[in-house]
C-alpha cells in the first residue's frame, strides 16, 4: 500500500515535498467546491493539497477533502498556533504549512501526529529550526526574502537543508527555484485560480496540475 495514502502512517515532510514539484496553496471559501477541487488536480498528479486556514470555511473543507478524497493527502496552510494545529489535525489534515516557526507550535504539530513544513526567511530562523530536529522548511515569502539567489547562498552553511520556496513563486519562474540542489519542490497558489474554482472549471485546473508536473523536467 502506498504509505501516502495510509491514513495510520505519518508522513514526512520530506515525503510531503517530494510527492510532486508543486504543493498548491490553496483558498477555499466554499465547501461544495473542496472535493471537486482536489479531484481536479489529482486528476492531475497533485496529490499533496494545502488548504490555507485563510477562511470561515477552511477546517470544513480540509475535512471534506480527507472524508471523500482518499487519493489526496490533505494538509493545512497558515497554521501560526498550537489550536490551529489540534483543529486541522482533528479536521483530518496530515501536515501543516506555517509562515514562521516557534517551538510552541514545533511540539503542538509533533503531539498532533501532524509533519510540519515551517516558514523560514533568515539563517537564524533555519538554525531555530533544525535545533528541534527539523530540516525541511518553507522559505517564505521566497521572492520578497531573496529568491533563487538567497537559497544559493544558503546552500554553503546549510548544506543538510531541503526548502519549499513559496511566496511570489509562479509558473514563469519556478524552473529557476526547482534546478537548485537544495529545493525539493515549490509552493504555489497559480494551480487553483480564484477564476477557475468560481466558475467550477476543473478542467483548467487539471491542465494546469499535470503542466507543474512536468516542472521537474524542465531546464531553468
Amino acid at each position: 500500500m502506498d504509505v501516502t495514502m495510509d491514513v495510520s502512517v505519518k508522513l514526512s515532510a520530506l515525503q510531503v515535498m517530494q510527492d510532486a514539484p508543486v504543493i498548491p496553496v490553496i483558498v477555499l471559501n466554499d465547501v461544495k467546491q473542496a472535493v471537486l477541487l482536489a479531484r481536479a488536480l489529482v486528476a492531475g498528479g497533485i496529490r499533496m493539497l494545502e488548504v490555507t486556514l485563510r477562511t470561515p470555511q477552511a477546517l470544513a473543507c480540509i475535512e471534506a477533502i480527507a472524508r471523500d478524497v482518499p487519493e489526496a493527502v490533505v494538509g493545512a496552510g497558515t497554521v501560526r498556533s498550537a489550536a490551529d494545529a489540534q483543529a486541522v489535525a482533528m479536521a483530518g489534515a496530515r501536515f501543516a504549512v506555517s509562515p514562521g516557526y516557534t517551538r510552541t507550535l514545533g511540539q503542538a504539530c509533533r503531539d498532533a501526529g501532524l509533519s510540519l513544513l515551517p516558514g523560514v526567511a533568515t539563517g537564524s530562523e533555519i538554525m531555530m529550526a533544525q535545533e528541534d530536529g527539523l530540516t525541511e522548511l518553507k522559505f517564505f515569502p521566497a521572492m520578497q526574502a531573496g529568491g533563487p539567489t538567497m537559497l544559493k547562498a544558503w546552500s554553503g552553511p546549510f548544506l543538510d537543508v531541503k526548502f519549499c520556496p513559496t511566496g511570489g513563486v509562479s509558473m514563469a519562474n519556478a524552473a529557476e527555484f526547482l534546478a537548485l540542489p537544495n529545493v525539493v519542490c515549490v509552493g504555489g497558489s497559480w494551480l487553483t485560480p480564484a477564476d477557475a474554482v468560481a466558475s467550477g472549471d476543473w478542467a483548467r485546473v487539471t491542465a494546469l496540475a499535470r503542466q507543474a508536473c512536468g516542472l521537474a523536467h524542465l531546464p531553468a
